[in-house]
């Protein structure tokens, strides 16, 4: 019987592995990695895996890139592998890569109250389908479905639909953001970069010269209150964050919950509280009292791409979530 299980999420700059316990859910002995440090993935696991002296058979990774097929290229870094070949390198009888918003939606059934806090809605109806999203680098998006005892992602590209402006003003930035970049995407408002994005555009169509400003310099400014350029670019996310939500709750009916993570929001928290951000999610004409009823919440929990790979694991190795 398989006691322990490798599990991983790794990004651009970090891998992060651990071990989880295949009958709880838990992990366990969680150790980062600088992703410099190592010539591949393989290199990773193989040290860990030295330091852990466990007879590891199955593994699971979440890599924030597109999962299609065995050959697996890293967005954000130069590692590059075959699934196949690494699992027969390592010995395992099983090993999964899957992207990190697949990971990020299989530790929704896992998380506990504790691990979440809600803005607005009603409480979560057991087995509903959920949305999660999450802005980082990018904007990452997944929904989640109950089927037969089963949890299954629908993983997809999201991130990367148009952005939809509903206001003067979100017009007005659209405008200055299409001229400079042609196809404006959700993710080109709703990432680290797209806050700059923002306070670009809210610069330029005053017809000023933006500072050189990097993500942290926008937000900091903002909640410093030290330039109101940057708190209107910290409003609008929130905003565009809400419209965002809601329209991946209409898609799917996500009674379930609309799930935020990712490594912005937690930065402003108290005001992202204070922002428009739930009555824009609400903001659908016709289906407001739909949307009103639908809870959103943000994911505290510290690792949930390493909860998910252990729960997507799990339930391959047959147990139920």
């Amino acid at each position: 019987m398989t006691k322990y299980a490798l599990v991983g999420d790794v990004g651009g700059t970090n891998a992060r592995l651990a071990l989880c316990d295949v009958e709880t859910g838990a992990i366990l002995q969680a150790k980062t990695f600088p992703t410099t440090n190592y010539a591949s993935l393989e290199a990773v696991i193989h040290a860990y895996l030295d330091e852990q002296q466990q007879d590891i058979k199955h593994g699971c990774i979440a890599i924030a890139c597109p999962i299609t097929e065995d050959w697996v290229e890293m967005t954000n870094h130069n590692w590059a592998f075959s699934t196949s070949k690494m699992k027969t390198s390592l010995a395992f009888k099983a090993l999964e890569i899957i992207n990190d918003f697949t990971a990020v939606s299989m530790a929704i059934p896992m998380l506990s109250p504790d691990d979440v806090l809600q803005f607005g809605g009603e409480p979560a109806v057991q087995d509903k389908p959920v949305a999660v999203y999450g802005a980082g680098t990018g904007l990452g998006v997944a929904h989640l479905i109950h089927v037969d005892k089963r949890w299954v992602s629908l993983s997809g590209e999201g991130g990367h639909v148009d952005f939809a402006a509903n206001s003067d003003e979100e017009d007005m930035i659209l405008e200055v953001l299409r001229a400079e970049l042609g196809h404006v995407s959700a993710e080109r408002i709703l990432s680290g970069g797209g806050l700059v994005n923002l306070y670009h555009a809210i610069v330029k169509s005053d017809d000023r010269e933006p500072e050189n400003l990097k993500p942290r310099d926008v937000s900091e400014r903002a909640l410093n209150g030290s330039c109101t350029d940057c708190r209107r670019a910290l409003s609008m996310f929130c905003v565009c964050m809400g419209r965002f939500g809601g329209n991946l709750a209409l898609n799917l009916g996500t009674f379930g919950g609309v799930y935020i993570a990712g490594g912005i929001v937690p930065r402003f928290l108290e005001f992202f509280k204070a922002s428009g951000f739930r009555a824009a999610f609400e903001d659908k004409g016709r289906f407001r009292d739909y949307t009103s009823h639908i809870p959103v919440f943000m994911i505290t929990y510290d690792q949930p791409g390493l909860l998910g790979a252990g729960a997507h694991l799990r339930q391959t190795l047959g147990r139920v979530l």
